[in-house]
């Protein structure tokens, strides 16, 4: 029967309902005596018309109500009005384990938490002579206190179903199985003893809790089925898939553990949930190394070839090193060590201004990571650790910085001046936001992602399924914030870490490091003075980097303090000075994942002829952000990192000397030269947003703010008459994307939007004679190169087909040089005829292998004539493998 508000059942006043099912419906009610808010469970109409059935009802429910415990429900009452018989209980807050499994599996963590919890209500109760009957995650509450057990006892163990008949009736039925005079439980959850309809006792509720833990640990059920026929075939025959296949990390106590429980005949079982707790206990205290290392069941063919150098050892696979770990013989291995390589063909992008950095599952299951394959193509990637092979998620081009969410089951990252997100197994991406260069994110179990939306911003939130963005810290003026990134979320989901820096003068440089931010004030925290991203990693530790080495620190994350020394996990770890990143991560249960190598990547500026033949090199690797060549072809102006500051350098290249061109503590980039090669423009951060500034190439007097604005501003190029530099603009939020501006260098200087649509538009450079840009837009969902008439307005031309960026013109100006979005170099003739243009059939010159860049960051240059190319080239066959720690903990007890 339903119940309407305001409805009275003794001193009970019906408020809201809450849910049904097959033990009847609930509702939320208010205690009118006693002023308190209870929950009321309207019971099926057999307990009220068959007298011997509600007898002993009656009597079950008194011993119910004296089990008081903190982790069951408690039975204030129960009560019969009208024939309608009905449980006054306690209004539990929070979600069902059930809600909570759709999401997927539970970190090791709280399997162990909730289940000692459970056990101990179990043992409670069945000291009692109480038996539940029907355990399931639908009758588990979480609470902020701590799981709850729900329905306690109220259901009652059924006389045998009819073999054939009955169960075939039952498989068609999506519900509990109800029939005249008995209740049976959920089909997933019942021991074998109830299928049978045979007696039950204390240790048909430790198989059902067996099948919990398993789903809990696991996110899959123990005995699946499409019918109640096969449930319950597969309840009596057969045994679920091993956890070790599953979950290789579970601690090899907890599978067996979870097995005893689900053993077919209960004398084989726990006999006591009191045995049970006690074991839980145990593996709780002693962690992964719980037990002898469990076998791998299923063997897998290896389809890699793991490339072994000379003398070196640790180059594996992530299945070797799982296979190794798990089957090892000795027990006293405290951590395991292992290589991972990049996908076959395909080289690492770990560093840069764009880069994928290596992000592992909360689960430890899966890597995240981007990479380059053998066409050029830049994806994301995802490498399981159970031995299968890593795949590419179509659609993630150019992806930058992902992160997973709490599930495992998503990932998100920074691409197309957008934060989206995709599956983890595949699917097409979804857009979230506007993110004009992200610089991390972070994403709860209440789908609230918080990200950095460009190098120069506060923290933002956005809803986990998309919509507007909002603001969750500011920059502090006083102490002159240039940038909040990097943020982590804490467990409580609430609290998060982020990284502030400062690179304005005047600012004071002991307030910068990482803090504590939260959802729900504006609390602002200073943890600790240090230059790099930081994570919380369970059981309680803050990982950072300092000094080139991968450091941690105890951590209380309910007080929000830190406590004793930090030790160092790893030495020279990849650090990225000019972001503020080290490149490292870690997973919920002990797998650490980092990059070793002290540099600032393996980039190397290289000439190539327009057959792609390699003719020479400039400079050293390390970390080059652009290209750009002075009018007559003497000297390189590029961006680089020094230390933790990004300046611009100028390379003589006759004589091969480099020498520094910016000093500012701000960061410097995107330099262009003026026509004359006489000035240098360029953006600096100095006055807090990048504003455009001009300098004398030669390095002499100082230099000259020529436009300042609220935007995010970038130089693109200067027209060959000196009267105008084309920009790239956007702001924070990127509400229009980026656009291309144009500011002229005379009379009042006002600049104008040459192109300022939805889409975001870049790269413009200006033809020799001035009358032409050629840019990049994303207007056809596909990055492509265009033409259009300077200043405007007038129509345009497609020149790419198929993908293309970063345009640079020939210098006689009747050809078009572009990158395709593979990477391939392209030439285009280009005819003006009057108002109009011609444009020729691309044609493909050479594979490149860029480095990654900055939005619009330009990857290469053309020399005078047109013959030669010097690129930023990743340099082939230097991406380090990447470093993989099972049980990294085990460090802090050496």
């Amino acid at each position: 029967m339903a119940l309407s508000s305001g409805t009275r059942l003794g001193p009970y006043e019906i408020l809201a309902p809450l849910g049904a099912g097959g033990m009847g419906e609930v509702y939320r009610a208010r205690d009118t005596r006693l002023e308190r808010t209870v929950a009321i469970k309207i019971l099926p109409a057999q307990f009220s018309s068959d007298p011997i059935r509600k007898q002993r009802f009656e009597r079950e429910a008194k011993t119910i109500s004296s089990l008081n415990h903190p982790h069951i429900c408690v039975l204030y009452d129960v009560g019969n009005q009208d024939g309608t018989q009905f449980l006054v209980m306690e209004c539990v807050e929070g979600e069902t384990l059930a809600a909570r499994l759709e999401k997927g599996r539970l970190p090791l963590e709280q399997v162990l938490k909730y289940g000692t919890q459970i056990a101990d209500a179990l043992d409670k109760a069945h000291r009692h002579g109480v038996v539940h009957r029907d355990l399931k995650p639908g009758n588990i509450m979480l609470t902020a206190s701590g799981a709850k057990l729900l329905d306690f006892g109220l259901a009652k163990a059924a006389p045998p179903l009819a073999a054939g008949a009955t169960l075939t009736a039952a498989a068609t039925r999506t519900t509990p199985v109800t029939q005249q005079g008995t209740v049976v439980g959920t089909f997933q959850y019942m021991s074998p003893e109830q299928v049978e309809g045979k007696d039950v006792d204390a240790r048909s509720d430790i198989f059902s809790f067996g099948s919990v833990l398993y789903e809990m640990v696991t996110g899959r059920r123990a005995f699946p089925g499409k019918s109640q026929i096969s449930v319950a075939s597969a309840i009596l025959e057969k045994d679920p898939k091993p956890i070790s296949t599953l979950q290789p990390l579970t601690p090899p106590a907890l599978d067996r553990a979870i097995r005893v429980c689900l053993a077919k005949d209960p004398e084989d079982r726990w006999q006591t949930a009191r045995d049970l707790l006690l074991d839980l206990k145990w593996i709780a205290e002693a962690g992964s190394q719980a037990g002898i290392p469990a076998p791998v069941v299923a063997r897998r063919k290896y389809r890699e070839r793991i490339a072994w150098g000379i003398a070196a050892v640790g180059i594996v696979a992530a299945v070797i090193f799982a296979f190794a770990y798990f089957r090892g013989a000795s027990t006293d291995v405290r951590s395991i060590r292992s290589s991972i390589l990049p996908p076959d063909k395909a080289t690492f992008e770990i560093v840069g201004g764009s880069a994928g950095p290596v992000a592992v599952s909360p689960d430890g299951r899966r890597l995240a990571f981007r990479a380059r394959d053998a066409s050029g193509k830049s994806l994301l990637w995802v490498r399981p650790l159970d031995g299968a092979m890593p795949q590419p998620l179509a659609g993630t081009e150019g992806a930058s910085f992902p992160f997973w969410s709490p599930d495992s089951r998503s990932i998100g990252f920074f691409a197309d001046g957008k934060l989206k997100k995709i599956a983890a197994s595949g699917g097409p991406p979804q857009t979230l936001c506007e993110a004009s260069d992200g610089r991390g994110g972070t994403w709860n179990r209440d789908e609230i992602i918080v990200f950095s939306p460009a190098p120069v911003s506060p923290l933002y939130r956005v809803s986990a399924s998309g919509g507007a963005a909002t603001s969750v810290t500011q920059l502090d003026q006083s102490r002159r914030e240039t940038t909040h990134r990097w943020p982590h979320f804490l467990p409580d989901g609430r609290h998060f870490l982020y990284f502030v820096r400062n690179t304005l003068p005047g600012g004071p440089s002991d307030q910068i490091g990482l803090y504590v931010g939260s959802l729900d004030s504006n609390e602002q925290k200073l943890l600790l003075r240090a230059g790099s991203n930081a994570v919380y990693a369970p059981p309680g530790y803050l990982l950072f980097w300092r000094d080139q080495s991968l450091m941690a620190q105890p951590f209380d994350a309910k007080r929000l303090k830190l406590i004793g020394d930090a030790f160092p996990v790893a030495e020279q770890v990849q650090y990225l000075g000019g972001m503020g990143y080290a490149v490292f991560s870690v997973s919920d249960n002990g797998i650490l994942a980092y990059q070793a190598g002290a540099g600032q990547g393996d980039t190397q500026l290289l000439w190539f002829d327009a057959n792609g033949k390699q003719l020479g090199q400039v400079g050293s690797p390390g970390f080059h952000g652009t290209v750009r060549l002075s009018p007559d072809g003497q000297r390189l102006a590029e961006f680089a990192v020094d230390g933790a500051n990004m300046d611009i350098w100028v390379h003589e290249l006759a004589r091969g000397v480099r020498t520094r061109f910016t000093f500012d503590p701000s960061f410097d980039w995107y330099p262009v030269w003026s026509p004359d090669g006489t000035r240098i423009a360029f953006a600096s951060n100095r006055k807090g947003q990048y504003n455009l500034y001009v300098k004398d190439s030669a390095g002499a007097g100082a230099e000259e703010l020529v436009f300042e604005s609220e935007a995010d501003k970038r130089p693109t190029d200067w027209s060959r008459d000196g009267r105008f530099i084309a920009f790239g603009s956007s702001d924070a939020k990127g509400s229009t994307g980026w656009d291309i501006w144009g500011l002229p260098l005379f009379g009042d200087r006002k600049p104008f939007p040459f192109l300022q649509t939805q889409f975001d538009e870049g790269a413009a450079v200006f033809s020799p004679d001035g009358r032409w840009l050629a840019y990049q837009s994303n207007e056809s969902g596909n990055v492509e190169v265009y033409l259009a008439p300077f200043p405007g307005p007038g129509a345009k031309w497609q020149v790419s087909n198929g993908g293309g960026r970063l345009p640079a013109w020939r210098r006689d100006g009747k050809g078009l040089f572009y990158l395709t979005t593979d990477n391939r170099l392209m030439a285009a003739e280009v005819t003006p005829k009057g108002s109009s243009v011609q444009v020729g059939i691309p044609r493909m010159l050479f594979q490149t292998r860029p480095a990654s860049a900055p939005p619009f960051g330009r990857l290469y240059d053309v020399s005078q004539d047109g013959k030669r190319f010097l690129v930023a080239t990743t340099a082939e066959g230097t991406s380090a493998p990447l470093t993989l720690v099972v049980n990294w903990t085990a460090t802090v007890k050496k």
